[in-house]
């Protein structure tokens, strides 16, 4: 009996450091599977970081026409934005009714500020944030290769209309602010 137990004895223990390094392996594969989940992971979490505005705009868009179809139809929002008026002129007047709309509550932000410089730097903001979007939607029609003929011509009228409109909306305040100051002078003396 003592020799037949010695065999598998033997074989047992000659088969553990193989069960270990198979189990070892076995670990080792299984941590890379984990740091590779981790990973793939992370660049999820980073590219959604990146566009988390964009599904924020996107779930919103889905509830809200959700909760609008029982009265407006399946997609209201985007019915609604097929219907508007897409000429350069409303297009422009829209980017810069939204767009200037914010000057008092920018103005509340700087109290205190030269009423000249607040106007001039307010504009000298907006103008940057459209200049940069124009950019990047010009870019993305220039991708898909549409940026020419009557696209072309009609973004670009676009983007002169809000540059006068930013203008235009500038020098209407520093008259503003010059008008008062002249009415203050004259009252003062």
């Amino acid at each position: 009996m003592g020799r037949s137990n010695r065999p598998i004895q033997h074989k047992q223990q000659a088969d553990a450091p193989r069960a270990n390094i198979k189990g070892n392996v076995a670990l080792i594969a299984k941590q890379q599977l984990n740091v590779q989940i981790l990973e793939a992971s992370a660049k999820v979490s980073l590219t959604a970081g990146d566009n988390s505005q964009s599904l924020l705009f996107r779930a919103a868009i889905d509830r809200i026409n959700e909760l609008l179809a029982p009265e407006f139809g399946a997609n209201a929002i985007q019915n609604a934005a097929a219907t508007q008026d897409n000429s350069p002129e409303a297009t422009a007047g829209r980017i810069l009714s939204l767009s200037t709309g914010f000057y008092e509550s920018y103005a509340k932000q700087h109290p205190g500020e030269d009423p000249e410089k607040l106007a001039t730097d307010f504009v000298s903001l907006i103008r940057g944030g459209f200049e940069k979007g124009y950019g990047e939607a010009k870019d993305i029609l220039e991708s898909l290769q549409v940026f020419n003929g009557e696209v072309a011509s009609g973004v670009s009228k676009t983007y002169e209309l809000v540059q006068k409109g930013y203008d235009d909306f500038l020098a209407g305040k520093l008259a503003s602010i010059n008008q008062s100051n002249s009415v203050a002078l004259q009252s003062d003396v």
